[in-house]
């Protein structure tokens, strides 16, 4: 069911400076460039987002270094205080936050509440970590030479971030880059997908506030905007100590390469994998691939992407499945209905549905969407089920980021994890079953970074380690995980005199 189109949002109202400045420096400079955000749903430009030049950007790196000292110099209250602040600024617009991400991603509304919501949970949970941020004593007289010394580790600031985050959750992405910087003492600089800078220039003017009334650089919270070139600058600077980056595999290897021996942390997607075994709940696991396989318009890391099903049931659930897709409303995103809605621009459309024809020409049979139920030049794609895609195809073995799901039959668990495994991502997975034993085979043996039971791969806490292994990257976010990767040990070894 297509919802018909509604007037684009007139209640946003975007603070001027975030409109007409750059957010670097210690003061906002005038900017110079500018880039159009679009409404996705409609292709209008709603707004012009400013954006750096490379020589801005290092400009903004030389500020960020010379915010080291007066950052690693506050004390846990006073980062506290500030990390607090800004959450509590940040909740008394998240309704317009959330209005606004509709517009820039063209996400539907509900997905942009749940986003809103994890913003405001992840800044509260960064300050209470900072009470948590601790060293231990290390037991020097173990060995000869120490009889007698004192020892203990404390955790520093690493220096400066650079945070580089994708168009899909703009706000919660660079959340869990900025948030836990701050919290450990280190300032930090914001690059954003240039499909969506405002969000999150709002968030970034608003801690830049923040920062200056609690007598800290505004250069501590910089959000630099820009194309390709201004990201290859920042990478490249020598005084960016760690590089915080989520989005694909081929920038982040690059990303990788151009930054060592600097340290790296690296969240680059998946092809998602849902197992539903012979003894799953299958009405619940085809509540799990139309809540986790199209929200965000599929364009999140762990939606679901690939689904393996016991032959038992297989039948069962793609019947089920088809029969409920409907259910998955297809619309404008500001209408609260709409499930679905078009992806981020026709570019991203027009590759998802290659990618659909190609599996279609290789045998795969398309059961539901696909190219004739969508719209590539508005940049819609609708919710697509396929089954029987070779193993080797590009929507198989790579992260589709659409709305789009790929069922596929074994006989045992074992064939099944083997599956899932058989792919050079490793993000999270989940697998139906009623039996611990398959629970457990699932959480043991599935070389992903997280393994989710009866639920939806999609479930993140944003307390929790997240993070990849194989190439769906390395290191971990979430406030506690995140500060350990923006810190550094500092060992004191002391023999008194």
């Amino acid at each position: 069911m297509t919802q018909p189109a509604l007037p684009i949002d007139p209640g946003v109202q975007l603070p001027s400076a975030v409109l007409t400045h750059l957010l670097i420096g210690d003061a906002d400079r005038p900017a110079g460039a500018w880039t159009p955000a679009r409404f996705p749903f409609t292709g209008e430009v709603f707004a012009q987002a400013p954006a750096a030049s490379v020589d801005e950007a290092k400009a903004a790196v030389a500020a960020g270094a010379a915010a080291q000292r007066p950052m690693a110099a506050l004390s846990s209250a006073q980062r506290r205080s500030i990390v607090d602040t800004i959450r509590e600024r940040l909740a008394a617009h998240e309704g317009q936050l959330q209005r606004l991400l509709v517009l820039e991603t063209g996400k539907p509304l509900v997905d942009c509440r749940v986003e809103t919501a994890r913003t405001l949970t992840t800044w509260q949970a960064a300050g209470d970590e900072i009470t948590r941020l601790t060293g231990e004593t290390v037991p020097l007289d173990l060995q000869p030479l120490g009889t007698g010394m004192l020892g203990y580790f404390t955790r520093k600031p690493a220096g400066l971030i650079l945070g580089i985050a994708g168009f899909n959750y703009p706000l919660l992405l660079a959340t869990h880059k900025i948030a836990p910087a701050l919290a450990a003492g280190c300032p930090i600089m914001l690059k954003p997908s240039p499909d969506t800078v405002l969000t999150t220039a709002w968030m970034v003017s608003i801690i830049r506030d923040v920062l200056a009334e609690h007598g800290v650089p505004r250069s501590a919270a910089q959000l630099v905007s820009g194309a390709t070139e201004v990201g290859e600058a920042l990478v490249a600077d020598e005084r960016v100590q760690v590089i915080s980056f989520t989005g694909s595999a081929a920038v982040g290897h690059v990303i990788s390469r151009n930054a060592a021996p600097r340290k790296t942390v690296l969240e680059l997607g998946s092809a998602t994998g849902l197992i539903v075994a012979e003894d799953g709940d299958v009405d619940a696991a085809v509540d799990a691939v139309l809540r986790g396989g199209f929200y965000a318009n599929g364009q999140a890391c762990i939606s679901v992407q690939r689904v393996v099903l016991a032959r038992p049931i297989a039948q069962r659930f793609t019947e089920a499945l088809l029969e409920r897709l409907p259910e998955v409303i297809v619309g404008d995103p500001r209408d609260e209905a709409t499930r679905v809605a078009p992806v981020i621009n026709a570019r991203s459309a027009e590759r998802i549905l290659s990618w659909i024809d190609a599996a279609a020409e290789a045998g795969a049979t398309v059961l539901a969407g696909g190219r004739a139920a969508s719209h590539a030049e508005t940049g819609l794609v609708a919710p697509t089920v396929l089954t029987g895609v070779e193993h080797s195809s590009l929507l198989w073995a790579e992260e589709i980021f659409g709305p789009v799901v790929c069922l596929d039959t074994v006989e045992t668990m074992d064939e099944a994890i083997d599956l899932v495994n058989d792919s050079r991502y490793g993000l999270q997975a989940s697998v139906y079953t009623a039996s611990l034993s398959n629970a457990f085979a699932a959480i043991d043996r599935l070389a992903v970074g997280g393994v989710v039971v009866n639920e939806i791969p999609g479930f993140r806490s944003d307390v929790m380690p997240y993070g990849g292994v194989k190439d769906s990257g390395i290191g971990r976010e979430g406030p506690r995980w995140a500060m350990e990767e923006f810190t550094v040990t500092r060992m004191a070894m002391i023999r008194p005199a």
